[in-house]
């Protein structure tokens, strides 16, 4: 088995090569449609006559850049059709049974919103930097549950659980930093808090093979059920020594973090924010570019085959399994320690599972899934800035805008995507 039949699973729309399918004009169609609304709603729809400011600089930036101001109607218009002419080339490439570049949905999403915004925040000012900064620091968990995901659905273990272990992850830092009065070893304790719903996790499924799916949803309950009697019946008594934790402060990078836009959103950000990073490179490179990763790969596309050859297929779902669950109990600590505090019930608020939508979005790649994660977390964030502009969006719409666009997203932009073959099946050694 070469390496090369387990590439990164998923890709860009692909027509046959002298064949044009129904499938292939998914992306196009979508693309278009999308435009067409855009240039309607947020172009021609709306009075002309206002101006949408946007900040690019921060009051503690070295290099200060001024506000730009552009007519809303006007602006919109222009990046409606640029979207419109981006549809455009994907219809092309497609007529011509070529590739669509993986560049063509960001591209388009980018002006899309951005049209949004000019039409959103007419006659109003906001500030691009703290929007994209928001939305990195909000993707944290999610991206941190999707790369948990997705490193134990490579080796063919559904983890439905993320959601329970970004939960217990929470509650580890709260409780741990409060006691040590230290929210570094709050992260510490994040990770071990989510290895144990890892462990039961790998022990019915591994081992003694039950429903995977099952198993995940009731690893959630009970975790939800746990934080919360442990919340009620112990921390609420002692909120002073076991669950008032100090916060992660804000680490900028020296020179880094003096670029203009760039440095305030990349690199102006708290040390978990800095764990993501690394965390995806080296998942990303480990599955992809070293011999364990060719062997996870392995494991969850055909477990019979890597039997024959050696390689002890539970025994790595059980190490992938434990692996992935300490990497989304680290994502909990961004709910304490990274920027509440103080931890209170169910405060994921359903978070593990757009992590999961996230990792299928992403199409099980540490870069797709880290991708999906900022277009959630710039949906949350979005909601949160026009909610405090008071625009003419209803505010009961803005609330449940990430929810939205996670559906949306799952539904209308992956369609049909291939997880590794043998994810939920449970592995028998004949």
């Amino acid at each position: 088995m070469s390496a090369a039949t387990l590439e990164p699973i998923g890709s860009p729309v692909v027509a046959a090569p002298g064949a044009v399918t129904g499938k292939a004009w998914r992306l196009p169609i979508t693309l278009g449609v999308l435009g067409l609304l855009a240039l309607v709603l947020f172009g021609l729809l709306p009075a002309g006559g206002r101006e949408t400011t946007f900040g690019l600089s921060t009051s503690s930036d070295f290099v200060h850049l001024g506000p730009v101001t552009v007519p809303s109607k006007a602006t919109a218009v222009v990046l409606s059709v640029l979207a419109l002419l981006v549809a455009a080339y994907a219809g092309w490439c497609v007529s011509r049974a070529r590739r669509v570049g993986r560049w063509v949905p960001i591209v388009f999403a980018v002006l899309w919103v951005l049209a949004f915004l000019t039409w959103a925040v007419a006659g109003k000012s906001t500030s691009l930097v703290s929007l994209l900064a928001g939305s990195l620091f909000l993707a944290v968990p999610l991206a941190f549950g999707a790369l948990g995901g997705l490193i134990g659905e490579r080796a063919g273990v559904v983890n439905i659980a993320i959601e329970g272990q970004l939960l217990t992850g929470a509650f580890g830092a709260a409780v741990f930093a409060s006691i040590v009065s230290n929210a570094y070893l709050g992260l510490v304790a994040a990770p071990v808090a989510g290895l144990v719903i890892g462990a039961l996790l790998a022990l019915f499924t591994v081992k003694y093979h039950v429903n995977q799916i099952i198993v995940g949803v009731v690893l959630n309950v009970f975790a939800v059920g746990l934080t919360s009697f442990l919340y009620s019946s112990v921390l609420k008594e002692n909120a002073a020594t076991l669950n008032s934790p100090p916060r992660l402060p804000t680490l900028a990078i020296p020179v880094l973090g003096d670029i203009p836009v760039i440095g305030p959103v990349l690199f102006r950000q708290t040390l978990l924010v800095y764990l993501l990073y690394v965390a995806i490179v080296v998942v990303a490179i480990a599955l992809f570019r070293t011999r364990w990763g060719l062997r996870v790969r392995a494991v969850g596309e055909y477990p019979a085959a890597a039997d024959t050859v050696g390689i002890d297929v539970n025994r790595t779902r059980w190490g992938n399994v434990l692996l992935g669950s300490m990497v989304a109990g680290l994502g909990g600590a961004f709910f304490t320690v990274g920027s509440v505090g103080a931890f209170s019930q169910e405060m994921t608020a359903g978070k593990g599972y757009i992590a999961l939508a996230a990792m299928i979005l992403g199409r099980w790649s540490p870069w797709g899934a880290l991708g999906a994660a900022l277009l959630f977390g710039f949906s949350d964030k979005l909601q949160q800035v026009l909610g405090v502009l008071g625009t003419a969006i209803p505010n009961q719409f803005m609330l449940m805008l990430p929810y939205v666009v996670t559906i949306f997203a799952v539904a209308g932009l992956v369609g049909r995507v291939r997880a590794p073959a043998a994810d939920g099946e449970p592995y028998v050694k004949e």
